[in-house]
């Protein structure tokens, strides 16, 4: 698992109700599902925190369901936290372990064990834009998705319409399934709910980071199923599940993903490498498969971003929630990077 944030059990699920507990945001960040990164940004957790509390009380407002419950040890709403919050008050649902054998993964014995209250084991991920280091870009031609152009541009293109598509989320490494396939990775939980939750929750963030001046680019959301019931899950709409641009320049985790790719090439190139021994060995696991280690940031790339986490998040939710530059001239300082 790649996940940055720590995990806390108050009260475990059980196949007749869901527990309760919370996510821990770290200043952690993981790029190319690597996991743990050498060094930490300051401050990212708490950007991190403070959006997602952020967005599922807009979910909520329209009657979205979700597992939020509030934020910090209290469950508070996000409006009574004196300082930024870390913690994430969720409620809890099963989440079996998924047995890998021959090169396959069990998705019968993850249900069989998940019962009623379960994670739905997919990440349902939507598209609205296609910007540079998309992986899109390698699984269709822009006409495939409507656009009058025969080769992908060196900036993003805006799509006429929004793409849904389904991947795994428990799996080392995530791939991306066709309808059918997604539809029984899922259990009881009904793909075309799946979808029709994940284009509202894509409009809602869309319209937000319109009104803060933010380009809402593409993202995901994962969900759980209680009693038949699809709730939002994970956390929603922030510089890490989702690709925001502001004034050109992406504002979010991408920043970090091409500072490597510009800088540090020879070990993206042996991720990806080890990617694919790992496909060809039917090896889970392909980071020890990785014969290079992942260099630290430089002290100007940390600071630049998080200056970009705690000024977007306080553009983004309209308060002044850290001590930040405005988010124009933490952008600026990004693109000179």
């Amino acid at each position: 698992m790649t996940s940055v944030k720590e995990f806390r059990v108050e009260r475990a699920p059980t196949d007749a109700a869901p527990g309760a507990g919370s996510f821990v945001f770290t200043d952690d960040y993981s790029v190319f599902d690597w996991g743990k990164m050498p060094d930490g940004i300051p401050g990212k957790g708490a950007s991190l925190c403070t959006m997602g509390a952020f967005n599922f009380e807009l979910l909520e407002r329209v009657g979205v369901p979700t597992h939020y419950r509030g934020v910090g040890a209290d469950a508070t709403p996000l409006a009574d936290a004196g300082d930024p919050p870390r913690e994430l008050a969720i409620d809890l649902v099963n989440v079996p372990d998924l047995p890998h054998a021959d090169g396959e993964y069990d998705y019968d014995a993850f249900h069989a064990a998940a019962g009623s209250n379960y994670v739905v084991p997919l990440e349902i991920v939507f598209r609205n834009a296609v910007p540079v280091g998309s992986s899109l870009r390698s699984r269709a031609a822009p006409r495939d998705l409507g656009l009058d152009r025969g080769e992908w541009p060196d900036e993003a293109v805006s799509l006429p319409d929004p793409v849904v598509e389904f991947s795994t989320k428990f799996e080392e490494q995530d791939r991306y399934l066709d309808r059918w396939e997604a539809d029984e990775i899922a259990g009881d939980a009904d793909v075309g709910e799946l979808e029709s939750v994940a284009r509202t929750v894509n409009d809602l963030l869309t319209d937000r980071a319109a009104e803060a001046g933010f380009v809402h680019e593409d993202g995901k959301i994962e969900c759980l199923s209680a009693d038949g019931e699809v709730r939002v899950a994970d956390v929603v709409g922030t510089f890490d599940e989702n690709r925001f641009a502001y004034d050109g320049q992406e504002v979010s985790k991408e920043v970090v993903r091409q500072y490597y790719k510009r800088e540090h090439p020879e070990w993206v190139e042996a991720v990806g490498e080890a990617k694919a021994r790992a496909d060809r060995e039917d090896v889970a696991d392909w980071r020890p498969l990785c014969g290079v280690e992942p260099p630290a940031l430089p002290d100007d790339v940390i600071e630049a971003a998080a200056d970009v986490y705690a000024a977007g998040a306080n553009a983004y939710t309209g308060e002044a929630w850290f001590d930040a530059p405005d988010v124009g001239t933490a952008v600026e300082r990004v693109r000179r990077l």
